[in-house]
């Protein structure tokens, strides 16, 4: 593995670069990945955390095949099954196994390709633990590739997402793994033949104050129970914000942010702004 990683043996063509009128690669961190590539879609698995760092995932909205919810959640057999955020973690708790590339989203083409593409959004590389109460922002965070394909329907109707946990040094332990507490989006589409792009964060981040966090964090690791998570806010954020938080190289992304552009410059906090309607995402 190297910075970018392995490419692990064939299960589907994965993510392709050049999906959209603009070629666009799937980005990476500097850490040691292993690239698991599927159908429409591809992770990178980070073994340090046994959590993906990204994921991609092409969406043709113009042939997308509405399938039921249906699949079995299993280990990607070209990886040990060591590396991977596994049932154990998810067992007896109020841990959602959050699907990073959403089941529906490399759903297409036609009906034995469609079957397989949802089926391999089950493999546990494309879960993150997430938690299962989603008492804000659950709308928002699963409308938001919907609302940018509706977007970009008026020109090619496809779309690209990466998406992937911020994976903090800090994030509090749980059954060998580290809970992450922020989790990230970035769609892009293209308009006119150009590179178009917008962000987005999902913040779980407990409302505890140090010292509770601490003697909260204390307890639940005694008595076998996740970190606390808060309720979920949902943010579009400048793209850079994005490249910060995860340490990748997001420069092409950034140069086509359709929110960073629309912000003065010296705007205090970054100019993240909270959402809590589909309606305010600026595109």
């Amino acid at each position: 593995m190297s910075g970018r990683g392995a490419t692990m043996g064939a299960m589907g063509d994965g993510y392709d670069p050049g999906f959209l009128r603009e070629a666009l690669d799937l980005p990476g961190p500097d850490a040691p990945t292993v690239l698991l590539n599927y159908t429409h879609f591809s992770v990178r698995l980070m073994p340090a955390r046994r959590l993906a760092a990204v994921t991609g995932v092409n969406i043709d909205g113009k042939s997308l095949v509405p399938l039921q919810r249906a699949g079995t959640w299993h280990y990607d057999v070209r990886v040990p099954q060591g590396l991977q955020t596994g049932p154990e973690v998810y067992q007896n708790n109020d841990l959602d196994r959050g699907h990073l590339v959403r089941r529906l989203d490399p759903v297409w083409g036609d009906d034995v390709t469609a079957a397989t593409a949802n089926q391999d959004t089950f493999s546990y590389p494309n879960a993150a633990p997430q938690a299962a109460e989603f008492n804000q922002g659950k709308e928002l965070w699963a409308g938001l590739e919907d609302h940018v394909l509706n977007h970009a329907s008026q020109y090619d109707a496809r779309i690209s997402v990466f998406t992937g946990p911020v994976l903090d040094a800090n994030d509090l332990p749980y059954r060998g793994i580290q809970i992450p507490r922020k989790f990230w989006k970035i769609a892009a589409w293209t308009t006119d033949g150009r590179l178009a792009a917008a962000g987005f964060l999902l913040d779980q981040s407990p409302q505890l104050g140090p010292e509770e966090l601490a003697r909260d964090v204390r307890k639940r690791l005694l008595a076998d129970e996740p970190p606390p998570l808060g309720p979920y806010r949902t943010f579009q954020v400048p793209i850079p914000h994005i490249a910060a938080l995860t340490g990748m190289a997001l420069t092409r992304l950034a140069d086509a942010d359709r929110f960073a552009a629309g912000v003065p410059e010296g705007t205090p906090g970054g100019a993240a702004l909270v959402l809590t309607d589909l309606r305010q995402v600026r595109l």
